[in-house]
């Protein structure tokens, strides 16, 4: 009888075990939406799929985005546990620098009689060569490589890109000159729902940035 009781609490114990249930990442599907702005201004795609933007003298365009909405398990605190990272394909490369700075005389001319605004007598323009050896190449999604950089180690994947976490609302600017005129830009998105255990999704997109 007192092993049959004993037996009977066991399987009691293991009927009435907890069992982990995962929800799916997202309230519904998971989608994105991300558009690319320029001085405050929404861009739209072209006939081809191609964002134009035509510089005038800001240098740099925005990529904001919305995202979907997780379900309670991938909420931590308030937080949500999303994250979209940037990346793209142009890089630009430290070269030469040129440079010019007035140059004054001492006790030399104003341009007024409260003497706080002098005149130059001329310029002196600095010249940086070489500069490769001593600055990375940047990538216009805001992120360098390191010099020794380590592609196998686990940590790459953190140093590749430029990431925006725990907000439905990603934004992340994009360097932009006018010698980039005439250029086509890919901005890789990869936005994850759910970064911790558990289900997640991914998508992956390619927004085509042209400047004119």
């Amino acid at each position: 009888m007192y092993k049959f009781i004993v037996f009977l609490g066991i399987m009691l114990l293991i009927s009435c075990s907890k069992e982990e249930i995962n929800q799916t990442p997202c309230v519904g599907d998971c989608e994105t939406s991300y558009d690319v702005i320029y001085k405050k201004q929404q861009l739209y795609p072209n006939a081809d799929g191609y964002y134009e933007i035509i510089f005038d003298e800001l240098n740099y365009f925005q990529i904001g985005g919305y995202l979907s909405q997780v379900n309670d398990q991938y909420i931590v605190n308030g937080v949500p546990l999303v994250e979209a990272n940037f990346d793209s394909d142009y890089w630009i490369v430290m070269d030469s620098l040129r440079f010019q700075i007035p140059v004054y005389s001492y006790l030399g001319w104003f341009n007024d009689q409260t003497l706080t605004t002098p005149i130059p007598i001329g310029s002196y323009t600095y010249t940086m060569i070489d500069l490769i050896n001593l600055h990375s190449p940047l990538n216009i999604a805001g992120y360098q490589i390191p010099k020794y950089f380590c592609t196998d180690c686990p940590y790459a994947s953190t140093i590749m890109g430029s990431h925006s976490r725990y907000t439905y609302t990603p934004r992340q600017n994009f360097i932009l000159d006018d010698e980039m005129i005439g250029d086509t830009i890919n901005v890789f998105i990869n936005t994850v729902f759910n970064t911790d255990v558990g289900e997640s999704e991914i998508i992956n997109e390619n927004l085509k940035v042209v400047i004119l």
